[in-house]
């Protein structure tokens, strides 16, 4: 991240003064300090979002969302403080940007021909399309004369403003607007009856679709539209001329595509199958091996070991391949030999064995890369062998990409399939394109698995950070008895 030195700053100071002793030369009344150099002279960057998973939330770790941190990336650019203000309505953001209390919206928000009317936008950062949404069973609507029921959007929302250029073609289209629900909550009342219908953007759409399988898209309300980042309609420049700066450069580098990949690289796709089969083997399945998973993690989260697992095996400690590696974290024999396991088919053992494998792999990749993808590098190891991993690392870098970036690494790992690349490897072929999928997979099973705990501590009011609840399955009396390897 480049941030604004002094030279910079005092250059970017000084055109802004510039700006606006251009501003009081000219013959209309005198305008006020420009934008860029009031939050200069200021020190801090006010920034308005709303409280979203695709833009800003109160992660374990602290606050997290790709606005969030694209915000955050933009403050330190600018050499200031970010003072960010959350809100759960659009219907609160944009008159506080009129009357003055943001710099700038950071909120996912669409870039659309009303919304040009009244502001203006940074360079986009994201394109999504509208969906229309139902409940998995009810029929299934194909366009707007197929709607037979009750459809609602937020207020303010492009939703709102898509439905009434489309009511224009459609005069019996009908549907209400709400202030007291977002996005998400809208998608809760399709599932539970209340309503027939809403819209959602195909992005907010992928990632409830972990949690919420039943949620079925009928048909595309808008085709895919940028999403951009918008300030107050003014004549001033200062501002938008730093934000071309910025997202020229976050660009550029890569940073906006690895933001994009961490939030939404794993919910690209959609299996409905999988998704409810992962769901139900939570309830039945994982109560038996969670105490082990706790046990073994180690520095991991517990639940990104069992969805690892659970990619593995689909929690099945008898499961074999074909190619003889067995278990609940599929050990190939030679592996278990060096890790002291002697049975591949007790759960404990397996897990305990594909616990400490992972540990090494993670320890032995570069410390180049950051903490919080080096993980995703060494479960890619895990599935198709360190030496493919940095070979594609050795690849991504001749392609001029990051090498200690999962997003860059994930686009070339595909590339081990063919001969011109993978002739210049040391390791040689590899089906490169099934670690991409392995590593998607669970994540997704992860995300999945911390909602369904979060959703459980809510429902017995159990205060974040105690002791998680072991998950009682209903119905089994599984064997304590392990087959032997």
């Amino acid at each position: 991240m480049t941030r604004i030195t002094s030279p910079w700053r005092l250059f970017l100071v000084s055109l802004a003064l510039l700006l606006a002793a251009c501003q009081d030369a000219s013959p209309q009344p005198q305008a006020p300090s420009n934008q860029l150099e009031s939050i200069l002279a200021r020190g801090e960057l006010r920034v308005g979002t709303r409280f979203s998973d695709t833009t800003y939330y109160e992660g374990a770790d602290g606050p997290a969302g790709l606005d969030y941190e694209l915000a955050a990336m933009f403050a330190d650019y600018l050499g200031v403080k970010l003072v960010i203000d959350p809100s759960y309505s659009l219907s609160e953001l944009f008159p506080k940007l009129e009357k003055g209390q943001y710099d700038l919206l950071a909120a996912g928000l669409t870039v659309t021909p009303e919304r040009r009317k009244h502001f203006r936008f940074a360079p986009a950062y994201q394109a999504v399309s509208q969906k229309l949404v139902y409940k998995r069973g009810s029929p299934r609507p194909r366009d707007f004369d197929d709607l037979n029921g009750s459809l609602m959007v937020m207020a303010y929302s492009a939703h709102a403003e898509r439905l009434a250029q489309v009511a224009k073609s459609h005069p019996n289209l009908k549907w209400t607007e709400t202030s007291d629900m977002d996005s998400d909550e809208l998608l809760q009342q399709v599932l539970a009856g209340h309503l027939d219908y809403t819209v959602a953007d195909s992005n907010n759409l992928a990632l409830n679709r972990r949690y919420y399988p039943d949620l079925m898209v009928g048909f595309t309300v808008a085709e895919e539209q940028p999403v951009a980042w918008a300030f107050p309609k003014t004549n001033d420049d200062s501002l938008y001329a730093a934000l071309i700066e910025f997202f020229g450069e976050m660009s550029q580098s890569g940073v906006i595509a690895r933001l994009e990949e961490k939030y939404y690289g794993h919910v690209r796709t959609f299996d409905y199958v999988d998704t409810r089969s992962f769901i139900r083997a939570v309830d039945r399945k994982l109560p038996r091996f969670q105490p082990s998973f706790e046990k073994y993690a180690g520095d991991f989260d517990w639940r990104l070991l069992a969805a690892m697992s659970y990619q593995e095996s689909h929690w099945n400690p008898n499961a074999t391949s074909v190619t003889g590696v067995r278990g609940l974290m599929m050990l190939t024999l030679d592996t278990a030999d060096l890790l002291g396991i002697d049975n591949r088919l007790d759960p404990a053992q397996s897990i305990r064995g594909g616990a400490s494998y992972l540990h090494q792999l993670y320890d032995r990749m570069p410390e180049s890369i950051p903490a919080s993808e080096r993980v995703w590098f060494a479960m890619a190891a895990y599935n198709v062998g360190e030496g493919h991993v940095l070979d594609a690392r050795r690849i991504t870098e001749k392609r001029g990409g990051n090498p200690n970036a999962w997003a860059d690494v994930k686009d070339s790992l595909p590339l081990l399939r063919k001969k011109a690349w993978y002739s210049q490897t040391r390791h040689g072929y590899a089906r490169g394109d099934e670690p991409v999928q392995y590593v998607d997979n669970i994540r997704r099973y992860y995300d999945t698995l911390v909602w369904i705990q979060d959703q459980q501590l809510a429902d017995k009011n159990v205060a974040p950070g105690s002791p998680q609840p072991t998950l009682q399955a209903p119905d089994e009396n599984p064997s304590q008895v392990a087959p032997q390897d």
